[in-house]
């Protein structure tokens, strides 16, 4: 029996149906894969992620959204939904910019869940990796208060962790996040076991 070869969907064709109402799709080269709906305690670790860089951000060069905006990875002719991402670029802020994607962010962020961490920790990470205006990759746990950021320096990607009551620092924005705020009214346990990664 063979098997069920997927329909290859264009670039344009992707963007324009992106415009229409109903579920949001990731693209990831030829490909199309719809979101997963998200729980409350998700929406607000993200919101509150989005609000403190608006917050910090304000008279800066830099912009940051939440949830519905696209990450375009050309080089992978790939397009994600993180659930926050902040740019400083002028070809993303220009008026004349496309206004439902970015190509240069300099900070991406993915709350985790089940359902998706490891799409977020393998295939995301490696296409993300080939952003050569990313600067840090920070992973927010819905599980426990605990954040991870993978920040580029001359040799590659290092890694921070900060967990209940600490600050993370984000270089690439020059502020940093504490946890109490962005954990903030979403009921995660201050701590927890490392969750062991299955390879």
């Amino acid at each position: 029996m063979g098997s069920a070869q997927l329909a290859y969907v264009s670039e344009a064709d992707y963007l324009c149906g992106e415009e229409l109402p109903g579920p949001r799709h990731e693209y990831v080269d030829g490909q199309i894969f719809a979101m997963a709906g998200a729980t409350k305690t998700h929406g607000t670790i993200a919101l509150n992620i989005g609000v403190a860089l608006r917050a910090q951000l304000r008279g800066t060069p830099c912009r940051a959204w939440v949830a519905d905006m696209k990450v375009n990875v050309a080089i992978a002719h790939s397009y994600y939904y993180p659930d926050v991402v902040a740019t400083c670029a002028d070809e993303d802020l220009r008026l004349d910019s496309p206004q439902s994607f970015v190509t240069a962010p300099k900070l991406i962020v993915e709350v985790l869940s089940p359902s998706t961490e490891k799409t977020d920790r393998r295939e995301k990470w490696i296409a993300y990796r080939q952003l050569d205006s990313l600067q840090e990759y920070m992973l927010v746990d819905q599980e426990r208060q605990w954040v991870e950021v993978f920040r580029r320096n001359e040799t590659g990607w290092m890694q921070e962790i900060a967990t209940a009551g600490e600050s993370i620092s984000l270089s690439s924005l020059g502020i940093s996040l504490a946890l109490t705020d962005i954990y903030e009214d979403a009921a995660v346990p201050e701590m927890g076991e490392p969750i062991e990664e299955t390879r």
